[in-house]
């Protein structure tokens, strides 16, 4: 059951947030238990960290507390 709590979508707008939903159950019910699913990738740490972050120099310690 969908219940719109704030606004007053239109039957349009309706239609597609719910054809979103249902799209997205579809999709996770396609996944075979206990393989990776897409939600599994939001908990990956490796997701943050893409590329390699810029080492800190010597006095780094000092300014990552106080604003510039």
């Amino acid at each position: 059951m969908i219940k719109v709590v704030k606004g007053n979508p239109t039957p349009e707008e309706l239609a597609a947030a719910l054809a979103v939903v249902q799209a997205r159950a579809a999709a996770l019910a396609s996944v075979p238990p206990g393989a990776p699913g897409a939600a599994d990738q939001w908990a990956d740490p490796a997701r943050v960290a893409r590329r390699r972050m810029p080492q800190p120099g010597p006095r780094a310690w000092g300014r990552t507390y106080w604003p510039a």
